[in-house]
């Protein structure tokens, strides 16, 4: 496997980054936690291979609560781009002064739960029919997700990056 390094998204990555979102999210639009945000007017950071070439983004916010991470993508999985973006953004959170990252997925991405999870984050809350909410903004949020899943709680997961356990 490419060793994959992590940097802050320059002008030149806008291209990849269009690309990968629309791919993931359907464009650069996202809804959680019944916010919306434009993927484009917030900070990313970027994973790439020896040779340069794009293979993950983690975009995210910074404020009293932590740092959220409201959109992590990995071109293909298992290539370790969203390790080494987690990794990443636990450090912009200590270099911020925030003790805390945290995200939000949604009930029908066991895939990312189990990543998350492995990686220190715990479940926090659940907030029962948040997706049916975000629908109402954007409506091409699909009803049924991975395996076939009905889509329509969100799942919020976090991770204290100071203290005892870092719970």
């Amino acid at each position: 496997m490419a060793s994959i390094r992590v940097r802050q998204a320059r002008d030149g990555d806008r291209a990849a980054l269009a690309a990968l979102h629309e791919r993931e999210w359907g464009g650069p639009i996202v809804v959680v936690h019944d916010t919306r945000y434009d993927l484009r007017d917030l900070p990313a950071l970027v994973a790439v291979d020896d040779g340069g070439g794009f293979t993950g983004a983690l975009v995210y916010r910074v404020d009293a609560d932590g740092l959220e991470v409201v959109s992590l993508a990995a071109s293909a999985p298992g290539n370790g781009a969203g390790t080494a973006l987690l990794a990443a953004a636990q450090e912009v959170a200590r270099a911020a002064g925030a003790d805390r990252i945290w995200l939000v997925t949604t009930n029908d991405n066991l895939d990312a739960l189990r990543f998350y999870q492995r990686r220190g984050l715990r479940i926090m809350a659940v907030d029962a029919g948040a997706v049916d909410r975000a629908r109402v903004v954007k409506p091409t949020i699909p009803q049924v997700g991975a395996d076939g899943i009905p889509l329509h709680d969100e799942l919020r997961l976090a991770r204290h990056l100071t203290g005892a356990g870092n719970k």
